[in-house]
């Protein structure tokens, strides 16, 4: 009996332990307020931070790593090779810098407009019911920006497959540098600037010094802080000799080697461009392929009608693609999916089709950039299409020293809220959008693009690409 009492009471005394034991540790993460406020993994920072700690007491601290290469803002005309040197030093970086990335200005937003609207998407997601933003709501909260920009910063240079910390320095191409309007200004400034600060190495190439890139003053604060940042870790260097190079180039050949642009528009220049379409599909359809139409996806669950197509050739009417309702987005999509497109009665542009002549500046744009082969048919030779005096003349290509297309950044925004684009309509804005600094230089500039990709050096250096998709500016 006495035996059985006291193993009953010693069992009571344990108990009784265990639970005073846990009533202390208890309260004492809710007298220090951390049961509620520890974040996952804080425990192993903790330990992180110990360890790193005693290290530095038994061997000293640890170097702190150099600072990383300045990188270089190459700014002039065009034609005079910036993309060039650009492009040399990145393939020279392969092999040597981990984390690396060349992107033209287009492809850069539409991919920031396309993860901007992924993150936010799975962040409302993952909001609590009391929580949500309000019912219709198109754009992110201002206050949820920044982090948004931070996130896209963090995987814009990180491969998929990688799965350890982003660290030390990376590079970053980055042709044809602009601000076009308030989204683009903050944009670049919360992306650049935190990759400046983890040690990118930022080499760009743009029209304009950077202290000029905003002349409009477009969220002038926010983007002043980001050109000071800037300033410390670019070296403006000026390449602007006033010569192109493309027409050097299209110059050296004789006029029979370059057979890619016909003008003007009549039976003939029909003629030679029907010969070049079927050359093109017969060894095609000798492997059994047909001539067909079809649809190909496009960024923001849209998809772009080719009225003909057959395994990388494709072939429109000026219409089909400039008078309707379309942006960079689809002239990309187009560009990744076929090598060789053919335009049929390509007008001269003046002022009664200036939405036409915008969207064709961009789709030169991307063919160009993604090396496809052009194949036309135009009223005028290319320095010409951009003088028409219907309702006046576009542009006075009278000393245009300038770079860029404020249409597509309107369009990809149009693209965002509504899944469509509408033509502008509003006179007094078109005129004042082309007779600014961006927009002349884009007439110039794709006048320049549309005769180097006539020259056979164009045809060979696509070939030698294997058809590559990486992008190639001005």
């Amino acid at each position: 009996m006495l035996e059985e009492e006291a193993e009953a009471e010693e069992a009571r005394k344990n108990v009784q332990a265990k639970r005073n034991w846990r009533e202390s540790i208890a309260k004492m993460f809710t007298r220090q307020g951390t049961l509620r406020q520890v974040e996952p993994g804080a425990g192993k920072m903790v330990a992180r931070i110990k360890r790193e700690k005693n290290l530095d007491n038994l061997i000293g601290r640890r170097p702190l790593p150099p600072e990383s290469p300045k990188g270089i803002y190459l700014h002039g005309n065009v034609g005079c090779g910036k993309t060039l040197l650009m492009d040399l030093l990145f393939n020279s970086s392969e092999g040597v810098v981990k984390y690396r990335r060349r992107m033209h200005f287009h492809a850069a937003m539409l991919e920031v407009h396309d993860r901007m609207q992924k993150i936010w998407k799975e962040w409302r997601s993952s909001e609590k019911p009391g929580d949500e933003e309000e019912e219709g709501e198109l754009e992110p909260r201002t206050d949820s920006v920044s982090p948004i920009f931070d996130a896209i910063a963090d995987e814009l240079l990180k491969n998929a497959s990688d799965e350890d910390e982003f660290e030390g320095a990376s590079l970053l191409c980055f042709d044809e540098v602009q601000v076009v309007d308030p989204f683009t200004a903050v944009a670049l400034a919360g992306i650049f600037g935190r990759l400046l600060n983890r040690g990118l190495v930022l080499v760009a190439t743009s029209n304009r010094p950077f202290t000029d890139l905003n002349k409009d003053g477009l969220q002038k604060e926010v983007f002043l802080k980001f050109l000071e940042r800037l300033e410390k870790h670019v070296c403006p260097v000026s390449v602007d000799n006033k010569v192109d190079y493309r027409r050097v180039i299209a110059d050296s050949y004789n006029k029979d080697e370059q057979k890619h642009y016909f003008w003007p528009l009549n039976s003939q220049t029909d003629e030679k461009l029907r010969v070049e379409w079927k050359n093109a599909i017969s060894s095609l359809e000798k492997n059994g392929l047909t001539v067909s139409s079809s649809r190909v996806p496009v960024m923001f669950g849209r998809a772009l009608e080719i009225p003909e197509s057959c395994d990388g050739v494709a072939k429109f009417t000026f219409e089909q693609l400039c008078d309707y309702p379309l942006g960079a987005a689809d002239y990309m999509a187009l560009a990744q999916r076929y090598h060789t497109v053919f335009i049929t009665n390509i007008p001269v542009m003046s002022m009664k089709i200036r939405d036409k002549a915008r969207r064709f500046i961009t789709l030169v744009d991307e063919l160009y950039n993604h090396q496809c082969q052009l194949i036309c048919t135009a009223a005028a030779p290319p320095d010409e299409l951009f003088l028409g005096t219907d309702e006046g003349p576009l542009i006075d290509l009278e000393g245009l020293q300038f770079e860029t297309e404020a249409e597509g950044t309107r369009l990809r925004r149009n693209v965002l809220v509504s899944g469509n684009v509408a033509p502008v309509t509003d006179h007094s804005k078109v005129q004042l959008l082309l007779s600014g600094y961006e927009e002349m230089f884009a007439f110039r500039r794709a006048a320049s693009r549309l005769i180097e990709m006539q020259t056979p050096a164009y045809t060979l250096e696509r070939s030698l690409m294997g058809l590559s998709q990486t992008s190639k500016g001005t």
